[in-house]
């Protein structure tokens, strides 16, 4: 009789085991048959196929542990057959998954709380454990004379109420130290001057329509004006260290572009962008290589200061109308396309010069002593960058290469390159 009733008991336990397999199996068939419903209905990617074997064991993973929390009651919690009676009377109808405690005020709770969410957590199987639960204690205050003598970082006109704005454009502590810095690096990162006589099969012209065509291409993706600084330097510093044949300077160009423009923009172009404006001359894979060959030419050093970076400088220096702005930037511009003379000058001599030419064109005024104090440039020092970035400023109009030009005609210049340049300069 007691073998017959182990027996039954032994049955007892492996249906109870059966049937929780069994409800197991029906959760994990449920959940397979929605997710090849929900494929049926609308193609998914490989990518969210994986996704939905991660849902499915997420929704699997609490039922497994409701089983082992109800065959396998914990210590110190209520008895299968008591739950229902003693535990029912102190817990809710239905018990959530899980509570969210909101913190008291400190010493709000009372010793008679407490035992009384103790006894609440040792009845019910669902909550933490109760000896990791601790009192938060006050921190002790902490008593400083505040002095407010010293001159604070902090703009104390927002808590006073008074209405003094920052002004983004003042210069800062930090301008004298910048600009050493940019002065250092345009040094390391020059290309040489003569680079171009020792090319067996480009010359300066051909370098000249491409500068041309990155013109045409950064007013196409409405690029910044930095981003072709940029390319052109990274042109230069390469063909400075690699011959390369005039089938391929295109690439190097379109290389070029591609690498100014992750760096400098937040939306770059694709490179598929690149490949099309190339009228699929090259491939996304030429273009992607001869990207990784620049890379290592420049050593990965693409940080290098520009005409354009110190004509910002000059700019926040020295106060100048917006038509100033536009034409130095636009005489910094011509520059870039003819390598003779301006490669033998650093970007910080060229941005000096084409402020001195765009200031004296639109005001009459030249460079001033306190702005050669600044800069660390007398006007005999520039003179001759000037008087080159002169003649070019003459032969513009019948320039063979005319993307400049067309560029700073639109109204967002005002239409600085219509300007007639001086026939003679008389500079103080």
């Amino acid at each position: 009789m007691s073998s017959l009733g182990q027996g039954n008991a032994a049955g007892g336990a492996a249906a109870d085991l059966q049937d929780q397999e069994n409800m197991i199996s029906r959760f994990r068939g449920a959940n397979k048959v929605r997710v090849e419903n929900q494929e049926n209905v609308e193609p998914k990617p490989a990518s969210r196929t994986v996704l939905a074997v991660l849902g499915n064991r997420s929704r699997r993973h609490p039922v497994l542990r409701g089983t082992k929390q109800v065959s396998v009651p914990q210590a110190g919690a209520c008895k299968l057959e008591d739950f229902s009676r003693g535990c029912a009377e102190k817990l809710p109808a239905q018990q959530p998954a899980f509570q969210i405690h909101v913190d008291e005020p400190d010493g709000a709770c009372s010793k008679k709380q407490i035992s009384a969410q103790k006894a609440t957590m040792d009845c019910s199987p669902l909550t933490l454990n109760p000896t990791v639960t601790r009192l938060r204690q006050p921190l002790a205050t902490i008593d400083l004379p505040m002095d407010l003598s010293f001159d604070s970082p902090v703009d104390m006109s927002v808590i006073e109420g008074e209405d003094k704005l920052a002004n983004v454009n003042e210069v800062t502590d930090y301008a004298d130290e910048i600009h050493s810095h940019l002065r250092e690096m345009e040094v390391k990162c020059r290309p040489r001057a003569g680079y171009m006589k020792k090319q067996p099969d480009i010359t300066s012209s051909m370098r000249a329509i491409l500068v041309d065509w990155l013109v045409e291409v950064g007013e196409e993706y409405k690029l910044q004006n930095e981003t072709l600084h940029l390319a052109v330097n990274y042109i230069d510093r390469f063909l400075s260290a690699m011959s390369v044949l005039r089938g391929k300077l295109q690439l190097v160009g379109t290389a070029a572009m591609l690498l100014a423009s992750k760096f400098e923009e937040i939306y770059p172009p694709e490179v598929a962008e690149f490949v099309y404006i190339t009228d699929d001359t090259y491939t996304k894979k030429q273009v992607l290589k001869m990207e990784h060959l620049v890379l290592k030419v420049l050593s990965f050093d693409l940080a290098a200061p520009t005409i354009n970076q110190f004509l910002t400088q000059y700019f926040l220096w020295q106060r100048v109308c917006s038509r100033v702005e536009g034409l130095s930037m636009f005489l910094g511009e011509l520059s870039l396309v003819d390598s003779d003379p301006f490669l033998k000058y650093l970007p910080s001599q060229i941005a000096a010069a084409a402020f001195i030419l765009a200031n004296y064109t639109i005001t009459g005024n030249a460079w001033s002593k306190a702005f050669a104090e600044m800069t660390g440039y007398t006007l005999e020092d520039l003179m001759p960058c000037v008087q080159d970035l002169h003649q070019t400023y003459l032969g513009a109009s019948q320039h063979a290469q005319q993307s400049v030009r067309e560029k700073y005609k639109s109204s967002k210049y005002h239409e600085v390159s219509l300007i007639d340049p001086p026939e003679k300069l008389v500079l103080n």
